[in-house]
């Protein structure tokens, strides 16, 4: 498509008696606007690739965790099998050896009874390990089905997300699933002023949106994190510094979506990272802008997942 739209700049260039300044600006701007929204497909498909990538290979851990429990299986099933033959032979040895009273005979039918009740022993731990047996891959393949339906509600709820955020498209505004967990990024220009932690009416109608799905996911954390560049904060009044501002910007996040009713104030978190967690480097304006941000980052509660591990032995 980017092609198609360079060629046709091409002619538009080439024919500027036939086609006025303004059609050819305006080409000129779809052209760009095309390189952006590429750039961007771009981005998103490398962080779903990664993703998977990470989702792959955690599934890979649980089918290798899986195999070695079913492996232990059989190896303790055949031992069942062989312990049953012995006590088979034993039990014919003690019928023969109860027939004869020589005193040999008795010692050695003492013996086979020590014998069989070590057996009997062996047999009742076997019976044990193969019932926890079972109850560990039971566990297992309800934390599976558990952990599946944990990436699921995030995908919903990322889509969500995207859909009622989708009016901020290109003003600083980014949705994103990885690692399990949905990040809401929001550059300053569009929720602050330099200097300021007062929220913009825009950025205010953004937030205010994520907080009416909050309020329909009442089990979800939400972490806001506050963002700086490696500017030295130059203003007066009650602000230290950097890391003083970025906590002050992410607890007036929190302040609006607090007055959502339906949201779940125990689960929000406030914390500022000042200049120390940056996206890119700070030697450029364009890296210095994408520094400067607010993330809202939500994660599914994990209380059932840990709960199931500590039940498997």
């Amino acid at each position: 498509m980017i092609k198609k739209i360079s060629l046709v700049l091409l002619i538009v260039a080439l024919s500027t008696s036939c086609v006025s300044k303004k059609i050819y600006n305006d080409l000129e701007s779809k052209y760009a606007d095309l390189k952006k929204e590429n750039r961007s497909m771009a981005d998103e498909n490398a962080n779903l690739l990664k993703s998977k990538s990470q989702l792959e290979l955690e599934k890979e851990t649980l089918n290798k965790e899986l195999a070695k429990i079913k492996a232990e299986r059989e190896k303790l099933l055949e031992d069942y099998a062989a312990l049953n033959k012995k006590m088979d032979v034993l039990q014919d040895s003690y019928t023969a050896l109860e027939k004869n009273s020589d005193e040999s005979l008795k010692a050695n039918m003492a013996k086979n009874r020590e014998l069989l009740e070590q057996l009997g022993a062996k047999e009742k731990a076997l019976a044990l390990e193969q019932e926890k047996l079972n109850k560990n891959t039971k566990r297992l393949q309800e934390l599976e089905a558990l952990i599946a339906a944990k990436e699921a509600s995030m995908r919903k709820l990322k889509e969500t997300l995207s859909k009622a955020l989708n009016g901020f498209e290109g003003k600083g505004l980014t949705v994103e699933q990885k690692n399990g967990k949905v990040y809401v990024s929001m550059e300053n220009k569009l929720l602050f002023k330099s200097g300021s932690w007062a929220v913009g009416n825009e950025g205010k109608t953004a937030v205010v949106e994520v907080g009416k799905v909050l309020g329909d996911n009442p089990d979800i954390a939400v972490l806001i994190e506050g963002h700086t560049d490696d500017d030295p904060f130059g203003g007066s009044g009650p602000i230290a510094d950097n890391w003083d501002l970025s906590t002050k910007r992410a607890t007036a996040i929190v302040a609006i979506l607090s007055e959502n009713k339906k949201v779940n104030k125990q689960n929000l978190t406030a914390a500022g990272r000042g200049e120390f967690s940056p996206l890119a480097s700070n030697a450029t304006a364009e890296g210095k802008a994408k520094n400067r941000r607010i993330e809202i980052i939500l994660t599914p509660r994990l209380d059932e997942i840990a709960e199931m591990l500590k039940e498997i032995d």
